[in-house]
């Protein structure tokens, strides 16, 4: 299977309620690399690469995210695969 990269944007209650932590668990429990960071306008910013079947099931995941997240919107693009190796959260 191919292997995708997606970038974006979650808008919503997305931040101080593990959104970034969770993320993360998703996408190792998936093998997907990529990173996770809040941003100052309140959204989380997104890369996520790998498998195609698992980057959509985690691009599924992402609408809903953790119990307490309350998820308005996600807003990502494809692009080309970057080679990223591993998941992490950015500061």
């Amino acid at each position: 299977m191919a292997r995708i990269c997606l970038h974006g944007f979650v808008s919503g209650l997305v931040q101080g309620v593990f959104y970034r932590q969770s993320t993360q668990e998703q996408a190792e429990r998936l093998d997907v690399d990529g990173w996770v960071r809040n941003l100052e306008d309140g959204r989380v910013e997104v890369m996520l690469e790998g498998e195609e079947q698992a980057v959509r099931e985690l691009e599924g995941w992402l609408q809903q995210g953790p119990p307490k997240a309350e998820v308005s919107s996600v807003e990502l693009r494809e692009m080309n695969p970057q080679g990223i190796a591993g998941f992490i959260v950015r500061r």
